[in-house]
């Protein structure tokens, strides 16, 4: 099979409003694939000419469209974007919050197959179209709708308000209070990130440890469970693009030192959170299909967890970012807390966990993370992450959930 390189990408400004700018799908998409293209060496000239042989290809991740813009067919809305996007083969991809991810999956198969030669990944969602309310509603349909979602206010801070009453109940070992402090520590230290990211929705914002750790104030309300405000991902506008491609492109081009995918994983759990728990009682994991999408992308790879120096993961939730630390191998299951205690995950740590920020800082507009997070692996891998840098990285894993930790994605990229 061929590699997969990655050639670049960019990301929006996730704290603008284009709503309130007056400004839609159209001119979201024609900022970002601008943007994108020339970041990766590319230009609308060149995917013309690559079209002209059937060797560029695009996959648009978003989720829900249909009823934040009222639009689907969001495949070809790339032709408003460019005529040079006229013939492009392009549609879009949809697993949830992993909805890019499956773009990417998509893109890479294709240039692993040898169909393509470039692959242009966008992944975008507009959510500011509406108040939280109804917003929280419409999110509601990552879940079973009918099930989980239908009539209840904000579904999903209550089904990860769920997952953290789930994680006391698999590790009875585990102190309510240390779990809860982990948790806190979890959103300082993203809320933190953010601040080193330029393109971060929270870069402005502050997040004590005293603010995290006190839940129930009138500054910090419970929202689902034990989750308040402070354990939440943001409600974010927003797009990234990422642009992948085969060794034969690299070498028509002379490119060097460009990162390849290395791995990845791709596993379904149940799609009811009831069922999701009563399908872990005999695995020492909460999540125990996220737990198997890493283990195929450690395999796939040929590394370890001790060859990865940066990750970065679906912290919708603080809950779902703390089971992820053992999903990642970086500690046992049911001992999270000591990744987070002793530092390991902070962006200075032996293991950084979402130094963008995460989705909880950077923000989370659904369709976008996914491709969000790959490119902030490839900005790890090059050193071009800025001031979030973390120095000396080689190898970075992400994981990207859909629903709640019912679609799992985990890619590995790096050096070749």
């Amino acid at each position: 099979m061929n590699k997969v390189y990655i050639l670049g990408g960019a990301q929006t400004d996730f704290e603008r409003n284009w709503t309130k700018e007056g400004k839609g799908m159209v001119a979201l998409l024609k900022e970002i694939m601008a943007d994108g293209l020339r970041e990766s060496g590319l230009s609308f000239d060149d995917i013309e000419e690559l079209n002209k042989d059937n060797r560029v290809s695009c996959f648009v991740g978003n989720f829900i469209a249909e009823k934040y813009t009222e639009q689907g067919h969001l495949g070809a809305f790339l032709t408003e974007v460019n005529e040079s996007f006229y013939g492009v083969p392009s549609a879009r991809y949809e697993a949830a919050c992993a909805s890019s991810s499956v773009a990417i999956d998509a893109a890479a198969t294709k240039i692993r197959a040898g169909e393509y030669d470039v692959a242009v990944v966008v992944g975008w969602e507009l959510m500011k179209t509406v108040d939280s309310a109804v917003g929280g509603d419409f999110l509601g349909r990552a879940a079973y709708y009918e099930k989980e979602g239908k009539g209840v206010s904000l579904p999903f801070p209550k089904l990860f308000g769920k997952l953290a009453d789930e994680t006391l109940k698999k590790y009875p070992e585990l102190d309510e209070k240390r779990y809860l402090d982990a948790l806190a520590k979890i959103s300082v230290i993203n809320y933190s990130n953010a601040k080193r990211n330029p393109l971060a929705q929270t870069r402005k914002w502050f997040m004590s440890y005293e603010q995290a750790s006190t839940r129930g104030t009138d500054t910090n309300p419970i929202v689902g469970g034990k989750l308040a405000v402070s354990d939440c991902s943001q409600v974010t506008d927003g797009a990234a693009v990422v642009v992948l491609c085969s060794e034969k492109f690299i070498n028509e081009r002379g490119i060097e030192s460009k990162p390849i995918l290395k791995g990845y994983g791709h596993r379904v759990a149940p799609l009811l959170f009831e069922k999701k728990m009563a399908d872990n009682r005999d695995s020492e994991y909460l999540l125990p299909w996220t737990r198997q999408a890493v283990l195929d992308a450690y395999r796939r790879s040929g590394l370890r967890v001790d060859d990865i120096d940066v990750f970065e993961t679906h912290d919708c939730f603080t809950s779902s970012e703390y089971a992820a630390i053992s999903a990642f191998g970086i500690t046992e299951p049911g001992r999270e807390y000591e990744a987070v205690e002793s530092g390991m995950i902070a962006f200075g740590g032996e293991k950084p966990i979402n130094p963008s920020g995460g989705l909880i800082g950077c923000g989370h507009p659904v369709g976008a993370s996914g491709a969000r997070m790959l490119l902030d692996l490839y900005k790890q891998v090059t050193g071009t992450a800025g001031a979030y840098q973390v120095q000396g990285a080689k190898n970075a894993m992400m994981l990207n959930i859909g629903g709640s930790a019912t679609t799992n994605y985990v890619f590995v990229i790096g050096a070749e």
